[in-house]
Formats: C-alpha cells, structure tokens, sequence
C-alpha cells in the first residue's frame, strides 16, 4: 500500500503542477457550466473496483476523468485558483486513500464530490482564519495584480478593454458568490454551474431534496441581490 501511495504521489505532483502552471486567473472552462455528463456508474465501478484492487493506472483514469469538474467546483467554493488546485489534490489523495472504504451504494462522482465539497469548506475556514490575523501589504497587491496581467494573451477576436471588462465582471461575479454563506454556495455551484439533479446533490450533501430546494431558492435570490449592487459599480 505504501508503494502504491507513492506512485500516486508522483503521477499528482505533476497533476498539480499542470493546474498551476495554467496561471491564477480564472481559466475559460471555469466560467461556464462544465460540459458533458459525468458518465455512467458501471464504467466507474469497474475503475473503482480495480482500483481497490491495487490498480493505481484505474485510479489515475479517474482522476484525468474528474480533475477538471472538481477544479470547477473547488475553484467556485474557494474563488481562488491557487488554493482551488490543492484543494483538488487532496481531494484525489484523500480518495485514493479510502477508495477500500467505498461501498458503491453511490455514484463514485457523489463520493467524490463529497470529499472535494469537505476540503474546499476546510480550506475557507483556514483561510479566513489567517486573514483575521494577516494584512497583505499594498504593493504585493498591486505587484499580484500586475503579474496576473502580465500572464494574459490577447485575444484574437476581443480587444484589451473588452478583455478586462470581461474579467472584472467575472472577478465580481466570483466575488458576489464568495460572499454566499457556505451551504448557499454550494448549492449553486452544484446545481447551476455544474447541472447536477436535485437528487444527486441531495446525496453528495447528505440533505432532503427541500432542503437543498430552500437553500438554492435563497442562493439565487442572495446572488441575485449582490449582482445587483455589485454590477452597478462598473
């Protein structure tokens, strides 16, 4: 097991270093609703139970399959890129390590998303913390921002302004939904970002589908008063 563990840790390391050398500004696939579906459960039962089995190459398979849906969400909960790409390997380390425990009375794609909901709500409870008692300093702040924007190709078809237009709307659109209560946040993230059923979030969150309905209900309603205010500052 420890040599399997170890193998894992070297196919993540580069995992990664593949999500941060995409830079801290948000992705394209992070702004829009994640495509596809997750596929069907008897495909990721097999990996699974090959998984559990000892197969770390059928472990790895689902970590390509699922990396960028768990990123998508990380990154949502979180609202920054960096954290969100730990986040996302401590998820798959955290899997990995207690796939034996998987009864697949679940999809794998609820369980996974469960593990990653729980570390992205661990990490906001870290960082929050460190913010009560740290104050960045101005100029890293200016030099972050000069460095982000430095990163940043032009488009073919959009001009500069209309670049920043379109990133500082999207900036405050993360800022709005980091601003939801925790519980609010993720269910929209699971429901309106990433087309999850009512049922199946009912399962990854382990909550009544009228709770999960309430909780969206205010959600939206939240979002959309925040949007309100927000936007009207550009």
């Amino acid at each position: 097991m420890m040599l399997a563990s170890a193998c894992l840790l070297l196919f993540m390391v580069p995992l990664l270093t593949l999500l941060r050398t995409r830079g801290t500004n948000v992705p394209a696939e992070l702004s829009q609703r994640a495509e596809g579906h997750l596929g069907k459960a008897e495909e990721d039962f097999e990996l699974v139970s090959a998984a559990q089995a000892g197969e770390v190459a059928a472990f790895e398979k689902l970590v390509r399959k699922y990396q960028k849906r768990m990123l998508n969400i990380a990154y949502r909960m979180i609202g920054d890129y960096e954290d969100a790409c730990e986040t996302v390997q401590e998820t798959f380390l955290s899997a990995y390590r207690s796939i034996k425990r998987f009864r697949k009375e679940a999809a794998f794609s609820t369980w996974l998303c469960a593990i990653c909901l729980n570390h992205a709500k661990n990490r906001l409870k870290k960082t929050r913390n460190k913010a009560r008692h740290e104050v960045q300093p101005m100029d890293d702040l200016l030099e972050t921002e000069e460095s982000a924007f430095a990163r940043e190709t032009a488009s073919d078809c959009l001009s500069v302004i209309e670049q920043m237009e379109r990133k500082e709307v999207q900036e405050k659109v993360q800022e709005c939904m980091n601003g939801l209560d925790d519980e609010y946040r993720e269910v929209l993230v699971l429901r309106d970002i990433q087309g999850f059923s009512y049922e199946e979030i009912s399962a990854i969150l382990n909550v009544p589908d009228g709770t999960v309905k309430s909780r969206l209900f205010r959600a939206r309603d939240g979002l959309k008063n925040s949007l309100k205010k927000t936007l009207g500052e550009l």
